[in-house]
């Protein structure tokens, strides 16, 4: 058991370098994953990269090739658009049935995370923290385990886009503003409001995240 968990311990480590190079496009879309050299840039063995590689392909952040080869996906139009849609249709349900089940300690908790939201809108790493904070306190509040599951797995896949949209000053402070309307709906429990709020939120984010993407010439069509 003892030379088990160093393996276990080092592939975690290693998925989480590889997560993080990927999410922030330190790994370019459409760059290729050579097992030697990324071994060798990790220093670490080829087994607990195997493994890092293995969970990524799984989470659909890497792509594993006809000839074998492993590649970071391509920004590719309709996926990104599919994601997007499918998370405005969860966190348009989640914020309806956070109406029902919010009490006043949930609403002062999100007024909390609105106004360290509002006090960070200036820094994008900071405010985009606050940002999914504040959706994964209303994806709790909601209740819902099924929709809170594959929020959680789409959230991860999302990362690899906020950056596109986070860097805006103008869109932190819109996102911030829908943000607070949300969470008005929410506390004077408003379920129609809310979920309507919720899904223009993020189909907004959708729309930004493509025009940024398609302005850098990354997007696949």
């Amino acid at each position: 058991m003892a030379d088990i968990q160093p393996r276990n311990t080092g592939a975690h480590l290693v998925y989480s370098e590889l997560k993080r190079r990927i999410l922030s496009l330190e790994l370019k879309p459409g760059e290729r994953i050579y097992e030697p050299a990324m071994a060798a840039a990790l220093q670490v063995s080829r087994t607990p990269l195997r493994e890092a590689i293995r969970r990524l392909i799984s989470e659909s952040l890497l792509e594993q090739q006809a000839t074998g080869g492993v590649v970071v996906p391509a920004l590719d139009e309709h996926v990104i658009s599919e994601l997007y849609d499918v998370r405005a249709a969860l966190e348009s349900l989640m914020a309806r049935e956070a109406c029902a089940r919010a009490t006043p300690a949930d609403i002062e908790e999100l007024h909390g995370i609105l106004e360290r939201n509002a006090a960070m809108v200036g820094f994008a790493e900071e405010a985009m923290k606050y940002g999914v904070t504040l959706h994964a306190a209303i994806a709790r509040i909601a209740g819902n385990s099924w929709a809170r599951r594959f929020h959680d797995q789409i959230s991860s896949q999302v990362e690899r886009y906020r950056h596109f949209t986070n860097n805006s000053p103008d869109r932190r402070e819109e996102a911030l503003a829908d943000h607070r309307v949300l969470v008005e709906a929410i506390a004077s429990k408003e379920p129609d409001k809310a979920a309507k709020i919720a899904f223009d939120h993020v189909i907004a984010a959708r729309d930004e995240t493509l025009r940024v993407i398609a302005g850098q010439g990354l997007v696949v069509e």
